[in-house]
């Protein structure tokens, strides 16, 4: 296991101990970070019309479509620092 991947899923650990709920837009950006460092790009049919939530995380997932889950970790792990300190 590389380091990276180590301080990753330390970060994926260690966000659950973050003190207040952080916005939609922030908890969508690490929803999507974390989808596409664990398993690359999106390659999911969409939810349904009416399923808001789904629609929002399939969307924030695909908008990193290319990224490689290398620089997905690591925004991943620096968000998620940022959101502890």
């Amino acid at each position: 296991m590389t380091d990276l991947l180590r301080e990753f899923q330390q970060a994926a650990e260690d966000v659950r101990q973050i003190g207040s709920r952080p916005d939609n837009d922030t908890l969508l950006k690490l929803y999507g970070l974390f989808k596409q460092g664990a398993e690359g790009d999106q390659r999911n049919a969409p939810p349904g019309f009416f399923d808001f939530v789904g629609t929002a995380k399939h969307e924030a997932w695909a908008r990193l479509k290319g990224m490689s889950q290398e620089e997905a970790m690591r925004r991943y792990i620096d968000l998620v620092h940022q959101l502890l300190a």
